[in-house]
């Protein structure tokens, strides 16, 4: 089983979790509003895949950030500021044992499923 970050609210996630039904996969949907975020795990995304990618500049939250916030972002600030902001993590976050991954693709999430025997 695997566990899908996302928040409710969010129409990517939404189909995230509507393509994974409908397959008949089991997953564990984790709600970064409600259930939250440790530093701990936004560490082990950075490492696997970089702060850039899961830093969703395009949302609306980043673009409310104050211009000094978003100057200069560095690992470090970028960390603080999504466990702050949940909701500058670019979602649906897929994470396995050995797979992670950023947003939403029904042909990359039908990969993961066959390589992972879902």
């Amino acid at each position: 089983m695997f566990t899908l970050f996302g928040i409710k609210s969010c129409d990517t996630c939404r189909q995230a979790r509507q393509f994974l039904t409908d397959e008949g996969v089991d997953f564990k949907f984790h709600d970064l509003r409600i259930d939250g975020l440790d530093i701990q795990t936004l560490e082990r995304w950075s490492d696997r895949i970089g702060w850039e990618k899961l830093l969703n500049r395009k949302s609306l939250t980043w673009r409310k950030l104050p211009e000094v916030d978003r100057v200069d972002m560095t690992r470090d600030k970028a960390i603080a500021a999504m466990l702050e902001r949940p909701t500058l993590i670019k979602r649906p976050v897929i994470e396995a044992d050995h797979f992670i991954a950023v947003g939403f693709a029904k042909e990359r999430f039908a990969e993961f499923m066959k390589t992972n025997k879902l």
